[in-house]
């Protein structure tokens, strides 16, 4: 009879962070070291607007889409304030100055605001 077999404890491997990990990290900090604060709340708007985006459309199709206009109305307001944002941050972004010569930040924001307030008149509308 042979001796009682032990079991071999091995530590856990060493594992280092995948590549696409550290190329996050890096695009991260990339972004949080470069990139204007300006551009920051523009981005953290964005963010904001596709979340609301999603949550209307998870709303809609697990719960009920029954005031079918105001999902369409609540959507299309989302899709619609998304495009304009990002047409704000294209606009402010001094990397883009270039493409941009004749618009002053001050007039970007100008037709931002005026692009809101004509959307939401035709979302509010819709609304029947």
């Amino acid at each position: 009879m042979a001796g009682p077999k032990t079991a071999k404890l091995s530590s856990p491997p060493t594992t280092t962070p995948p590549e696409t990990s550290v190329a996050v990290s890096m695009l991260w900090e990339s972004y949080m070291q470069q990139t204007p604060n300006r551009l920051k709340l523009i981005d953290a708007f964005l963010a904001f607007i596709v979340l609301s985006g999603v949550t209307q459309f998870v709303y809609c199709v697990l719960v009920t889409n029954f005031p079918f206009n105001a999902f369409l109305s609540g959507f299309g307001s989302s899709i619609g304030q998304f495009v304009l944002t990002a047409s704000l941050r294209a606009q402010v972004n001094p990397q883009n100055r270039s493409e941009f010569k004749d618009v002053s930040p001050e007039r970007a924001f100008a037709d931002f605001a005026l692009g809101s307030i004509v959307l939401h008149f035709f979302v509010f509308n819709f609304l029947g």
